[in-house]
């Protein structure tokens, strides 16, 4: 017995210390001031309660209720949409919708000369709801099989298409971190924007993989995808959201800006979003011409394509030319 109860109380320290720990970057990365030095004591105070405290229990307990304290006061901290803005980021879209009609402000067309400087520009443009006829989605790798980041383009039979990526709004000077990522380091962000900025910045410029696949999405069910964006820019544009790398990322926001109801499950896919589009490929959500999901892979990768139409007003045709438009 105890045996029994010793091997109990050890696991009953992990996940202790993995509450600890989260606590730690909490403090460290969003305590207003003086983060470093308020997280290390956190971790100093816990250690004297684990070696002065007697009673096992009464030492996770206090351990658990530090930790409480600290998310009850990490979950009290509020994004802002007013903050010091790197230019690429410095606007939020927001639309205007009359009937059939979709005005969206704040979409993004810049002039890049490198993937770091560039010209912000900022347009306005008018679609038709009833003039959506698909959707395509573009995956884009920089590192990691296992990491992609997805960029949904909505296609339109009288404008050009529009592209939808939601990303980290980041402040002047701040650079991107994964583990940043998971504290409240990064407001939400939903770019709109020109597939001659958002797709050829990564193909052009960033030098990134990026693979365009063509959805099945009939018409209606593009139009009510298109719908789920736009509310989503509207909320954000008057409410602003925390990025969290696991709950309100690139891809889970996706998901969860349907309807509960309407969501796909979840699949670890989701979260390991690199293989995100073989899920797709499975679930039949993509155009394949008949070709396995390895040479499916092979034919839209559109770099090639994306730096030879640069700068070319058709570069949305050419960057298609090949790809597969049916299953």
């Amino acid at each position: 017995m105890k045996l029994l109860r010793f091997i109990l109380y050890a696991l009953l320290w992990i996940p202790t210390v993995l509450c600890v720990a989260w606590a730690f970057g909490a403090l460290y990365f969003d305590f207003p001031k003086a983060g470093a030095f308020t997280a290390i004591l956190f971790v100093l105070a816990l250690l004297a309660v684990v070696l002065f405290v007697r009673g096992k229990l009464l030492k996770l307990a206090t351990v658990f209720g530090a930790f409480a304290v600290v998310v009850s006061w990490w979950l009290t901290l509020k994004p802002s949409n007013d903050r010091a803005w790197q230019p690429d980021v410095a606007q939020t879209a927001w639309t205007e919708i009359n009937g059939d009609e979709v005005t969206i402000h704040n979409v993004r067309n810049c002039d890049y000369r490198t993937a770091t400087d560039f010209t912000p520009h900022w347009e306005t443009r008018t679609v038709r709801l009833s003039q959506i006829t698909g959707m395509d989605v573009a995956i884009n790798y920089w590192g990691s099989p296992w990491i992609a980041h997805p960029i949904v383009s909505f296609q339109f039979a009288d404008a050009l298409p529009l592209c939808f990526s939601i990303e980290t709004r980041k402040t002047i000077g701040q650079q991107y971190s994964t583990l940043e990522g998971f504290y409240r380091q990064y407001t939400l962000i939903y770019v709109v924007a020109d597939e001659r900025d958002c797709i050829r910045l990564r193909t052009n410029y960033r030098r990134e993989d990026v693979y365009l696949y063509h959805t099945l999405a009939s018409p209606d069910q593009a139009r009510q995808r298109f719908r789920e964006y736009i509310n989503t820019l509207n909320v954000l544009h008057e409410n602003p959201r925390w990025y969290n790398a696991v709950t309100h990322n690139c891809t889970t926001s996706i998901r969860t800006q349907r309807a509960a109801k309407l969501r796909i499950p979840w699949d670890w896919r989701i979260l390991l979003n690199g293989k995100a589009d073989e899920m797709l490929y499975q679930d039949h959500a993509f155009a394949t011409g008949g070709l396995s999901f390895t040479e499916l892979k092979q034919r839209i990768l559109i770099n090639d394509r994306a730096r030879a139409a640069d700068q070319d007003p058709n570069f949305s045709s050419i960057i298609r030319e090949g790809l597969p438009r049916s299953d």
